[in-house]
């Protein structure tokens, strides 16, 4: 297996459980890696047999800024499930978000979820 991944990607979106935080909105910060099902491409050195980089940020950006999620669990597993849809060679992909502006009474730096979808 080979993987591709992309750190602390930044998009603006309006996401959140309450609903202040989906209409003023916030930046939220990705990462998302993706493992292919086999090692073809090392072999082959052909992109078919892999999925672009720029495919995976296509993905968070048109998911974080064209929908809005009261969960970032929800969005994370909506990006990886429709990775996983159009690219066929993906085996897994994880994707990890970071929300600076939470409702936490108290110091921190972020709040980080993650969310793992497997190709069936």
């Amino acid at each position: 297996m080979a993987k591709v991944k992309l750190v602390n990607m930044m998009f603006y979106g309006f996401h959140g459980m309450y609903e202040y935080e989906r209409e003023q909105g916030q930046k939220f910060y990705f990462d998302v890696e993706a493992t292919t099902k086999d090692d073809k491409v090392v072999e082959s050195d052909d992109v078919a047999d892999t999925v672009d980089s720029s495919a995976l940020y296509a993905a968070a950006k048109e998911a974080c800024e064209n929908k809005r999620f009261h969960l970032l669990q929800a969005l994370a597993g909506h990006i990886g499930d429709r990775l996983i849809n159009q690219h066929p060679v993906i085996a897994e992909v994880k994707v990890t978000i970071r929300k600076q502006s939470v409702p936490i009474p108290g110091p921190l730096d972020y709040v980080q979820i993650e969310v793992v979808r497997k190709a069936k």
